[in-house]
């Protein structure tokens, strides 16, 4: 029987079905397991969460009687509690920096939970990969209330980092797309989903094969080429995953030419949200930092998938992507018609027109003092080139626009 229990009465033994509250409230990455340890209950105790919904025959039941309520499903459980805020007051704008540090903290969370799902998923046990639900929600709500911090800084993964925030990335920019593109709640959550468990039949790659840090073989890239089918038949046992967030897993590698895998479908056979989802992971990909190549500079990336429409990538939903995050997405190096340089901080209403914060100079060839501009608003001030960083080796520009010297995911 699922009941609600203060949490002051949880104990050890009980099985925790599911949490009040927003998913970042309490400490762990999942819901639905029994709780074995005396930290795991100090931890529970400790968070934010004021109540616990339990399944009394799966575990240890309250000592004292509680008052039972019946099995509700989680998005009518937490509408009946008074702790999670309204979706209005949890997705109200916010500027780039106050939520590229909320953010910041979702993207260490997110990179746990990641970890722990993949983990989970080579053990063979699919069935957690849903408690990945109330990440995407996260994520979402990050995404509305600014959608340019959590796409940028999901971007800032290390090498060694990239199968796991590249999931969290494309979870972002899919909700992103999906925005602008203006779809209703459900779709946007399965297209969240979508992003978030794309590359899941990874988990079942040899690690010697997905981690390799030069070329793979053609023997090898036929391995790689089969994680779609191996990740949709993954969640496709778990039973009550959205049918759209599976089809973007499995076609998300299809190529609007018909040239993709694994069934070699072509323009509209593809789906939409396996269509966006070859969009994301394709922007995400070639602007992170791998063991075999370099990160391309974000308008740069833009720059060279323009070419890859029609053949590759659906015209209108690049377009449609461009627009969400800029000619100019947020960390591109850019010189300005002063011939200064600077680094695109956040977009304005015009896309040729970001925020930015100029900090060198090339007729002087030396640095100035960082001044914040929004080229919206001026008229003797523009963009007349974008640079690529490799040539300047500028050390600082993620610490220049985000304020972080370092990203630990």
């Amino acid at each position: 029987m699922i009941t609600r229990i203060d949490v002051h009465a949880l104990a050890i033994g009980m099985y925790i079905e599911r949490f009040d509250g927003a998913w970042m409230d309490h400490p762990f990455w999942r819901n639905g397991f029994v709780l074995k340890s005396a930290d795991e209950l100090a931890r529970v105790r400790a968070s934010r969460v004021t109540g616990v919904w339990i399944d009394t025959a799966r575990g240890v039941a309250p000592v004292q009687p509680v008052p039972v309520a019946a099995p509700a499903p989680p998005a009518v459980a937490a509408a009946a509690s008074p702790v999670p805020a309204p979706a209005a007051q949890r997705r109200a704008p916010t500027s780039m920096q106050d939520e590229l540090q909320h953010a910041a903290g979702i993207c260490q969370v997110a990179r746990q939970a990641i970890t722990a799902v993949f983990d989970e998923a080579r053990m063979g046990r699919v069935h957690d990969c849903m408690a990945a639900r109330g990440l995407v929600e996260d994520i979402s709500d990050s995404v509305m209330r600014n959608p340019g911090a959590m796409v940028s800084l999901a971007r800032l993964k290390t090498a060694d980092g990239y199968t796991y925030m590249h999931s969290v990335a494309v979870c972002a920019l899919m909700v992103a797309l999906a925005r602008q593109l203006g779809l209703d709640e459900e779709q946007t959550r399965a297209a969240g989903l979508a992003g978030l468990l794309h590359d899941i039949g990874k988990a079942r790659l040899p690690l010697q094969v997905l981690n390799k840090p030069g070329a793979l073989t053609e023997a090898e890239f036929a391995i790689v080429r089969g994680h779609p089918e191996c990740g949709y038949a993954m969640l496709a046992a778990v039973g009550d995953v959205d049918a759209d967030a599976m089809d973007g897993c499995l076609h998300h590698h299809e190529k609007m030419d018909g040239t993709g895998y694994p069934h070699g479908l072509a323009g509209a056979q593809i789906s939409l949200v396996a269509r966006m989802s070859a969009v994301c992971d394709v922007y995400d990909a070639v602007t992170s930092e791998r063991p075999y190549k370099k990160a391309w500079d974000p308008a740069e990336a833009l720059r060279r998938m323009a070419g890859w429409t029609d053949a590759h990538l659906d015209k209108h939903l690049f377009q449609a992507l461009v627009k969400s995050i800029g000619i100019y997405p947020v960390g591109s190096l850019v010189r300005l018609s002063s011939g200064r340089l600077a680094v695109v901080m956040d977009q304005s209403d015009a896309l040729v027109a970001p925020r930015v914060k100029v900090f060198y100079s090339t007729r002087s060839q030396a640095r100035v003092p960082p001044e914040v501009l929004d080229l919206g608003r001026l008229d003797d001030e523009k963009i007349v080139a974008r640079e690529d960083p490799r040539k300047w080796r500028f050390a600082d520009l993620n610490e220049l626009w985000g304020g972080f010297a370092a990203q630990p995911w």
